[in-house]
């Protein structure tokens, strides 16, 4: 795997920036530089008994606020649409192998990807079909509708065709705790009756010959094993580890826990997933999912949601890595649960959570997969045994094919371990 720039090193007496560069991870054209680089590639606790320290007892362990951004002093970045460069990002991709195979060719499309926060630590990446598209459009700072004194990010897509998505502008490190607000949703309804949040006839081309009607969301949070970034449904579905997300679906397709049981409900679902990567992936779908639900880890294959979230509620959602396991929570209220906290952990080394591994230390020789879908040969192995992958958080609508709608998003934290 190639080694990244790290974002900043934290100290007892504050955040201290990095200052050497190497080798910088791979950028859009009009793409900001990003922040300084260190040898370790992704953010780490400083030594507290280093220089930079300062005087003083040692801080206890525990989790440090490396980056927080609240949206109440950042005003809209100015962004760029270039031509979208077609960005190789596996055979998944927009002008990947699987689509080439198959004689699809992207449409002209534009691309703008912005830097934001303290020391750059943010980016937002956004995709459009529309020439001169406002940028304001799809990312912009609101009023919070629940306190007029607050604000927040509205990320939202005009056409099923747009998608806008953030993610950290480096990998994230060893050990971490992303967490945000999230609410005020309206990506769809689920509901039979309607339109499901777009204007209707969307297509979900030229990836896939599908109505796209059937299923309009966004993503709560995410952790991926690839630079998050715009594209094409099929690519998200095979570059996920743990997931929180909303697929409005009409007919519905997954089952929703009531508090007693579970029955088909596609309206405002939220999931809780992990990805099994014990079984070969779908090309369309990708791998299985393990869905947690009614309180525990449903069978894999079972596309289970915990709840359903109301619209104009805001939640507050968080994912934790700590060696080999996520844990993963969502509090606020919710419609079968009222208010509530939903709170799920998995051993992704036990259980093979889909390219889990960032070291070689942490592989194990039984996720490995050989083996390969036909659709690619066997340059491709689902799961090579000498493979490792970073872990990045995503949030927003990355469909270019899929949703129309827009949400809300705030305190947006990163915290480090720091011993």
């Amino acid at each position: 795997m190639p080694r990244f720039s790290c974002i900043a090193v934290l100290a007892l007496a504050g955040l201290i920036r990095c200052g050497s560069a190497d080798a910088p991870p791979a950028r859009l054209p009009g793409e900001q530089t990003p922040p300084a680089e260190a040898p370790d590639g992704s953010i780490v606790p400083n030594d507290p008994a280093g220089a930079d320290a300062g005087p003083g007892p040692a801080p206890a362990a525990g989790w440090v606020v490396a980056f927080r951004e609240d949206f109440e002093s950042l005003s809209v970045p100015s962004a760029t649409w270039s031509p979208d460069p077609l960005p190789d990002d596996g055979p998944y991709s927009d002008d990947g192998l699987y689509f080439r195979r198959q004689g699809i060719v992207p449409p002209a499309a534009f691309r703008a990807s912005v830097p934001f926060g303290e020391s750059a630590w943010l980016t937002a990446e956004s995709y459009t079909r529309s020439a001169g598209a406002p940028f304001a459009d799809r990312f912009s700072v609101v009023r919070d509708p629940a306190d007029s004194s607050n604000h927040a990010l509205r990320i939202a897509s005009p056409a099923h065709t747009d998608a806008t998505v953030i993610r950290p502008s480096q990998p994230l490190p060893p050990r971490y705790r992303v967490s945000l607000r999230v609410g005020f949703a309206d990506f769809g309804d689920g509901k039979p009756e309607g339109r499901n949040g777009y204007r209707g006839g969307e297509r979900a081309g030229p990836w896939l010959d599908l109505d796209a009607t059937q299923q309009n969301g966004f993503y709560w949070l995410a952790i991926l094993d690839s630079q998050p970034r715009p594209h094409n449904s099929v690519w998200i579905h095979h570059h996920r580890k743990v997931v929180l997300d909303s697929d409005n679906n009409v007919p519905p397709w997954m089952e929703m826990f009531d508090g007693s049981a579970f029955h088909l409900d596609g309206q405002h679902p939220l999931m809780m997933i992990a990805l099994d990567g014990s079984k070969d992936a779908d090309d369309r779908i990708g791998p299985p999912f393990l869905s947690y639900s009614a309180g525990a880890w449903q069978p894999s294959g079972a596309i289970r949601a915990v709840d359903a979230y109301l619209p104009g509620e805001w939640y507050r959602a968080s994912i934790e890595r700590d060696g080999t396991r996520y844990t993963m929570e969502v509090s606020g209220r919710f419609r079968y649960g009222g208010l509530t906290t939903h709170r799920a952990t998995i051993d992704a080394r036990a259980s093979c959570v889909w390219h889990y591994n960032r070291t070689p230390e942490e592989a194990s020789s039984r996720c490995a997969n050989p083996r390969y879908p036909a659709s690619l040969g066997g340059d491709h192995p689902y799961w090579p045994s000498e493979g490792n992958w970073p872990d990045w958080f995503m949030f927003g609508d990355p469909h270019e094919n899929f949703y129309m709608g827009s949400v809300l998003y705030d305190d947006i934290q990163l915290e480090v371990w720091h011993d």
